[in-house]
């Protein structure tokens, strides 16, 4: 990516040699598995081999695995860009489209995002703008800081700016369509893309809420829900103290059986399940739970935040 680094210190130890990457996917369909009988394949091979296993009998109907995380790394402005809602995306041959949102893993002071168009925009000035290179006057520009949780769905205008490092859970799709780009010399995609936009969309940061009673938790342990959409759910668990167990199972209300994501954004731990070896986990890595495990802990080995993402 034209707009990535070329260090992921100190979240990975990977430099990349043939020019800047913006992009670390955990859960594509390429990313391999590392641990446990599976080592070796790839998430898609386990989806499609095992994939009622994977995400339980009520989703086993779906076509991919269905949530996107990744972490993005951008050392120069993303492109000003929409991705389709369900329908559209149908229409261009694709099972769904793209709501997503970003947790800032990291942000420097004065961070900012663009998230939707300014009020009373319309789409004739969108496209005039874009003709005239003036697109990011008409954008909202919000402040963001470390820990804040931002929702994006479909069909809002929006851009990443330096300054942060984002964990984005996303419908597993990568229909993007690009408006503007600064003049880099990459393809537009304005046909589309105006199609795309809706011009009043529910996107913004969302404050979170303490987790419904979910079983017992570890004392020094706090969990919220980050956010909660038609198609994902994400909470967070802070842990205080080292060599503290914290209990978990399928979130609250959610339809027993879902596939679990589990990713570690400060601090590192261990994983245990019934009758499995235990994994240990640092930050910046993601856990698979698939739908088959109903229960499972994290041991902490010091204070340590994870995030958890379930499709609904």
């Amino acid at each position: 990516m034209v707009w990535g680094v070329r260090d992921f210190a100190p979240w990975y130890d990977y430099k990349g040699a043939d020019g800047p990457i913006g992009e670390v996917w955990l859960s594509g369909d390429d990313c391999v598995v590392d641990t446990g009988p599976l080592a070796g394949k790839t998430l898609d091979a386990v989806f499609h081999e095992r994939r009622e296993d994977l995400l339980g009998p009520a989703d086993a109907q779906q076509e991919r695995f269905p949530l996107l995380m990744k972490v993005l790394f951008p050392r120069e402005k993303l492109s000003v860009q929409v991705h389709p809602g369900d329908a559209m995306a149908r229409e261009h041959g694709e099972p769904h489209g793209k709501t997503e949102c970003w947790y800032m893993l990291d942000a420097e002071p004065g961070a900012t995002v663009a998230l939707g168009l300014r009020p009373g925009t319309t789409l004739e000035a969108v496209q005039a703008a874009i003709e005239d290179k003036t697109l990011e006057t008409l954008l909202q520009s919000v402040p963001v800081k470390k820990g804040e949780m931002i929702f994006v769905d479909a069909g809002t205008v929006h851009a990443i700016f330096p300054g942060v490092v984002i964990l984005e859970t996303q419908q597993n799709s990568d229909m993007t369509y690009r408006l503007y780009d600064y003049g880099r010399p990459r393809e537009l995609h304005l046909k589309d893309g105006l199609q795309a936009i809706r011009l009043q969309t529910e996107a913004g940061i969302v404050q979170p809420k303490m987790e419904p009673d979910n079983g017992p938790q570890a004392a020094g342990a706090g969990r919220e829900v980050l956010v909660q959409s038609k198609y994902f759910r994400v909470d967070r668990t802070r842990i205080a103290d080292a060599n503290m167990t914290e209990n978990f199972s399928v979130p609250a209300g959610r339809k027993a059986g879902a596939v679990q994501l589990i990713f570690v954004a400060e601090g590192a731990g261990a994983l245990h399940s019934k009758g499995e070896a235990a994994i240990l986990l640092r930050r910046g890595e993601l856990a698979v739970v698939p739908a088959c495990t109903a229960e499972w802990s994290l041991t902490s080995s010091g204070p340590m935040e994870i995030l958890r993402a379930t499709p609904e």
